[in-house]
């Protein structure tokens, strides 16, 4: 993969975490934080963004959030955090992300394309990986966009192409 595909993968890649950001942009006070469950929206973008950050990690082994987030989105047991997170803290964890993500992909070099990710699940190479997550960050983003349509009566815009 030549500097001119990874531009072009990070563009996408870009354009699904700027939905997700305004997504949580969006989002209002009464919608953020009802209860500490599965199927609400800070939680749906909690999980978005844990997983960002865990699959653009080099390993699995070792991996650890940074606070205050913890590792209770691996356990098998679906166990949910302790406490509802704030927009803010998504918010800066949205960044983390997005400049960790950027970072995976302007490091992969050539020879590593085809490699297999060391990740016990998805079984992908570390290119796929990347497209893999983006698909994954684009879903929520549109279940969120959902969410604030059938709340709020709209949702944001379709973003073509990332930035930086």
């Amino acid at each position: 993969m030549n500097n001119q595909w990874k531009a072009t993968i990070w563009r996408q890649f870009g354009a699904a975490i700027d939905m997700l950001e305004n997504a949580l942009l969006a989002c209002p006070k009464d919608l953020w934080g009802k209860e500490l469950s599965f199927n609400e929206f800070w939680y749906i973008a909690y999980h978005t963004l844990f997983f960002l950050d865990f699959y653009m990690s080099k390993e699995e082994e070792g991996f650890q959030p940074p606070a205050p987030f913890t590792l209770s989105e691996l356990d098998p047991a679906g166990v949910l955090p302790e406490k509802i997170y704030s927009k803010e803290e998504l918010l800066k964890y949205l960044h983390y992300g997005r400049v960790k993500a950027k970072k995976s992909l302007e490091k992969l070099q050539p020879e590593e394309f085809q490699q297999s990710c060391h990740f016990k699940s998805p079984d992908v190479t570390k290119t796929e990986l990347h497209l893999y997550t983006m698909r994954h960050v684009q879903h929520h983003a549109a279940q969120l966009n959902l969410l604030l349509a059938r709340h709020t009566g709209s949702a944001p815009r379709w973003v073509k192409k990332g930035g930086v």
